[in-house]
Formats: structure tokens, C-alpha cells, sequence
């Protein structure tokens, strides 16, 4: 069945070489250098992805040093339709956790596949 993509009993036609939606991930480093413990922190980091989760509609997650007090590193993830909306919702997110995290970002990373 080349060309075709299976969605349960439904078939939806493919070009070969096109690719129907684009995946974007982000990756924030924050500094909160106030935070004296792992329960302090995790405070902050459930607020930060649920309000990512519930304004964006995207996956976030705590993705390294989980067991360090100062560092957050949060995960933002999301399927678009194309490069353009990836584009804007990540300098939106980008913006987004600016405004309302409550530590310093040391470093972004984004990726679009």
C-alpha cells in the first residue's frame, strides 16, 4: 500500500515524499538560584508545565537534573501541520515562559523535525 497511511479502518492518501506534519521540540534551561530544596522545586516545575500544558496544548516535561536544586530543565514538545506554525507557536512558548517561570532561562534549545 505505498502512499497510503493507516488511521484504524480509514485510509488517507500520501504523496511518497511529502511529509503531512512536522514535530517540534524545545528545551528550556532555567536558573532559580532562591530554590533550597527538591520539594521547593518541584512546586515550581508542575506550575510552569501545567500552564504550558493547559495555554499551549503541548507535551512538557522535566527532562534533566532532577535532583539538582537551582537547575530546571523543562521539555516542550508538540505535532504542527508545517514549518511556519512550529515557528510561531515556539516563539510564543518562548515568550510564554519568559513572562511566567519564576527563575532566569540560561539557555533555549529548539528542533523541528
Amino acid at each position: 500500500m505505498k502512499g497510503r497511511v493507516s488511521a484504524g479502518n480509514a485510509f488517507c492518501s500520501v504523496a511518497d515524499d511529502k511529509k503531512i506534519m512536522k514535530i517540534f521540540a524545545m528545551t528550556f534551561r532555567l536558573y532559580a538560584p532562591w530554590v533550597n530544596s527538591l520539594k521547593e522545586k518541584r512546586m515550581i516545575v508542575k506550575s510552569l508545565i501545567a500552564k504550558l500544558q493547559n495555554k499551549f496544548h503541548v507535551s512538557a516535561a522535566e527532562v534533566d537534573e532532577q535532583d539538582t536544586h537551582h537547575i530546571i530543565v523543562i521539555g516542550v514538545a508538540a505535532i504542527v501541520p508545517h514549518n511556519s506554525m512550529a515557528d510561531s507557536m515556539m516563539d510564543e512558548i518562548s515568550a510564554f515562559v519568559e513572562n511566567n517561570a519564576e527563575a532566569e532561562i540560561l539557555d533555549e534549545t529548539r528542533e523541528i523535525r
